[in-house]
């Protein structure tokens, strides 16, 4: 457990302490960045009663990109599956 890191971030005006492996440090600043930027998008360009609204469409445009990329991820293997198999039907043809 010594080799774990204490740090403090705060997101919509709360400061949340978290224990973390060093490893994660880069990644959770960074998506914190990301969702004090998002916070700053949303309240200015909509009105917004307060912070629970903000990130609760925060959260819903980060996971609807990720189920987005799951989509596409999903998307590009089945045609790389069909063109592998096209590929490997004119391969067997020259056998």
């Amino acid at each position: 457990m010594s080799d774990q890191l204490k740090i403090k971030l705060s997101i919509a005006n709360r400061v949340y302490p978290l224990t973390i492996n060093p490893i994660q440090e880069e990644g959770l600043r960074k998506a914190t960045k990301k969702i004090e930027a998002m916070i700053g998008q949303f309240e200015q360009n909509y009105s917004v009663r307060d912070k629970q609204d903000v990130l609760a469409m925060c959260a819903l445009q980060f996971a609807a990109q990720v189920e987005q990329k799951s989509i596409d991820k999903e998307y590009v293997n089945e045609e790389v599956q069909e063109k592998l198999e096209a590929l490997n039907e004119l391969l067997k043809g020259h056998v």
